[in-house]
């Protein structure tokens, strides 16, 4: 593989995906029964092959109510999918679930993109 071919750096990067993403983002969902409208995650995307890669290690802050545990990680997906800031992502790799609630700002290469992820959890 020589560098200048973009089909072959595509490849070459998403061979190396080992997770698999669902992607949530909140939309107004109208309650058939009550009526009232809501804000729901709803899902755009499910299972789309991925990878995820730490970006922090996970430190624990001790509250008084619990320890809370925040971990950034970065999220390598296909530049052809479209994820919004602020959507949560899912992902499952390795046998280990990351469920991120913040989604950054998309930043977009021609072979793939590159979206930072922070897990917020108790411990």
């Amino acid at each position: 593989m020589s560098f200048g071919n973009v089909l072959a750096e595509r490849a070459a990067i998403e061979s190396t995906y080992e997770g698999l993403c669902s992607v949530f983002e909140m939309q107004n969902v109208k309650d058939p029964v009550t009526g009232k409208t809501r804000q729901q995650p709803v899902p755009v995307l499910i299972d789309e092959p991925c990878a995820l890669s730490q970006s922090s290690l996970p430190a624990a802050t001790q509250t008084v109510t619990a320890d809370q545990i925040n971990y950034d990680a970065k999220l390598f997906i296909s530049p052809d999918v479209i994820i919004k800031p602020g959507s949560r992502i899912t992902v499952l790799q390795n046998e280990m679930v990351f469920q991120g609630e913040q989604a950054g700002q998309p930043f977009r290469y021609a072979t793939h993109q590159e979206i930072k992820l922070r897990e917020v959890k108790n411990a």
